[in-house]
């Protein structure tokens, strides 16, 4: 007898936006936004999710969404999804949590993707200095391969990061994160010499309550208001993981996080 269809414990609703799916999106990393889903040690399970923008980019042929995007809310996650061991005790810090991707794929009925880079003027990002003004390019999935009906006659296979994925921060490096990120903010450059030394953008996200989503949480509660502003967002990668969306890691099939 075969293995069991892996059990769906974060479902998504294309047609619903991500504050109201009926297990709420979050777009912030702070140890207090409460678990959506429990899953057991060794358990094999399928957690259906968004695009970064929430679904604010469309299929079409024009740049105008990408040009007037309102980047604070990115990246919307789903979770957080609370890991148990067998006997039910939680994952504690100072654990490894391993995490195998069996598989990444687009939900049925929305096999499609995009690329584009930021206008200058909506903040830009990193070849803002080569391609200042939004630009946009859809993708569309045929199994493994990726086409464009901008670039007739071509097709590649996909290389599918994760993402962005990570545990949850505790209190104490939360506020190490804010507290390094501040300075990079206030000073610049100057306090970081090794991103000199590559010639990289130091990335600094501060907190803010602007475009802020904590899951279950309730929008303009007291709670959401001292979470909103403490929360760290999730553009930066960090020591929980993160931001992991780059080629390199499309093809590791296991990755290794620490609970903090």
């Amino acid at each position: 007898m075969g293995p069991p269809t892996p059990r769906l414990v974060v479902p998504i609703d294309l047609k619903k936006k991500p504050w109201e799916q009926a297990l709420p999106l979050h777009n912030r990393w702070h140890p207090d936004i409460p678990s959506v889903a429990e899953v057991k040690v060794g358990e094999v399970f399928r957690v259906e999710m968004v695009d970064c923008t929430g679904g604010a980019i469309k299929d079409d042929d024009s740049a105008t969404d990408v040009k007037f995007i309102d980047a604070f809310p990115a990246h919307y996650l789903s979770g957080p999804i609370r890991v148990v061991e067998k006997d039910g005790i939680p994952a504690m810090p100072g654990d490894l949590l391993a995490v195998e991707i069996c598989n990444l794929g687009p939900l049925p009925g929305d096999e499609w993707g995009y690329t584009a880079t930021l206008d200058r003027e909506n903040g830009g990002g990193f070849l803002t200095d080569h391609f200042p003004c939004a630009t946009k390019a859809i993708w569309y999935f045929e199994g493994i391969y990726a086409y464009s009906p901008y670039i007739p006659g071509v097709r590649f296979p996909g290389l599918t990061p994760p993402g962005v994925i990570g545990t949850a921060p505790s209190m104490e490096l939360l506020n190490i994160w804010n507290e390094r990120e501040r300075e990079v903010v206030e000073n610049g450059l100057n306090s970081l010499k090794l991103c000199e030394v590559l010639h990289q953008r130091p990335l600094a996200n501060l907190p803010s309550t602007k475009g802020c989503r904590l899951g279950k949480i309730k929008d303009g509660s007291a709670e959401w208001e001292k979470i909103a502003k403490e929360a760290a967002r999730t553009t930066p990668g960090r020591e929980n993981g993160g931001n992991c969306d780059t080629k390199t890691l499309a093809e590791v099939p296991k990755y290794i996080f620490q609970c903090l």
